[in-house]
């Protein structure tokens, strides 16, 4: 019995490979990317450290930072002379892009040496929003419950809502990021270390009193503990932890898999510029560098404005 207890052990990755599975992580945290995208990106990543590792043998887990754009791009030539399609190719260099922007976006590397690169590229799908109904189904889930996580788990909702915040943003907060009094908001820390402050309305509000009036006291296990939203254990709520509180309710909403962190802040931009919000006050409450990257709001707003028409007018 012993020796099998002894043969347990985890898996230690080599050094080159934790990042990548830190990028694993945040895909199904942030991004809500399924089992099988995740598996797949594995795979296509441990072959480009394979790559790697045959060309920098032993630097311990510094090969990433020695990566150039003629580096991929040699590694998307063996991949074409060992027979692969091009839409495996351009799914490969799609984790690749996505690797390294994450690398880069952690702080990790300057830059991305993939930026720039000129390959097969797949087909961008535009971000899916949810209806007002099924937001309300949704954000009324946790109060169906009656413990502290679900007071805590309504204030995330509400606040995510609220505010359209990326979900790294929200378990990010620290207590003294929100105001509640005169003019509520909540000021996050976005991309880039940039900071940004988002007004929140009065539900929201409500959600996040109750929270640290009634909940938070019983979650958390020590008084100088900065974070807003903690685990069971008092410690700040993580990017994975969020995920799977959020996977629940949208089962129990009937939502389905699809809906992701994200979902709610693609909703909260539809829905506000469906409003009358001006797409430059989105951008600046999505924390978006370029107003390029807002204006896909627009596509999704003219869509639901066409499919309405139809629906109204009499010779539609």
């Amino acid at each position: 019995m012993v020796v099998a207890l002894n043969r347990i052990r985890p898996v230690k990755l080599p050094p080159i490979l934790q990042p990548v599975e830190q990028f694993l992580q945040f895909l199904a945290a942030e991004k809500g990317a399924s089992g099988n995208t995740t598996a797949a990106y594995r795979n296509d990543l441990r072959q480009l450290a394979d790559f790697i590792r045959e060309r920098l043998p032993d630097k311990n887990g510094a090969e990433w930072k020695l990566v150039n754009r003629a580096f991929i791009q040699d590694f998307i030539l063996d991949l074409k002379s060992r027979g692969y399609s091009e839409a495996s190719i351009a799914r490969k260099v799609a984790a690749v892009r996505s690797f390294f922007a994450f690398l880069t976006a952690e702080g990790l590397l300057p830059r991305s040496p993939a930026d720039g690169l000129s390959t097969p590229r797949l087909g961008k799908t535009l971000p899916k929003a949810i209806s007002l109904n099924e937001v309300d189904e949704l954000l009324e889930q946790p109060a169906r419950r009656g413990t502290p996580e679900a007071k805590r788990d309504r204030a995330m909702l509400e606040v995510l809502y609220a505010t359209g915040m990326r979900v790294t943003e929200l378990v990010s907060l620290d207590g003294d990021n929100v105001r509640l009094e005169g003019q509520p908001f909540v000021r996050c820390l976005g991309k880039n270390a940039k900071e940004r402050s988002i007004p929140i309305h009065e539900q929201a509000v409500e959600a996040l009193r109750n929270y640290l009036d009634e909940a938070r006291p019983h979650l958390a296990h020590e008084k100088n503990e900065k974070a807003l939203f903690l685990n069971r254990r008092g410690e700040r709520l993580t990017r994975q932890g969020f995920w799977l509180i959020l996977k629940g309710y949208a089962k129990a909403a009937g939502l389905g898999p699809s809906v992701t962190p994200h979902t709610l802040r693609h909703s909260f931009a539809t829905h506000m510029l469906r409003g009358g919000m001006p797409l430059r006050s989105i951008q600046e409450l999505l924390g978006h560098a370029n107003i390029s990257t807002t204006q896909v709001y627009t596509h999704l707003t003219s869509e639901y404005v066409r499919k309405e028409y139809q629906k109204a007018h009499p010779r539609a």
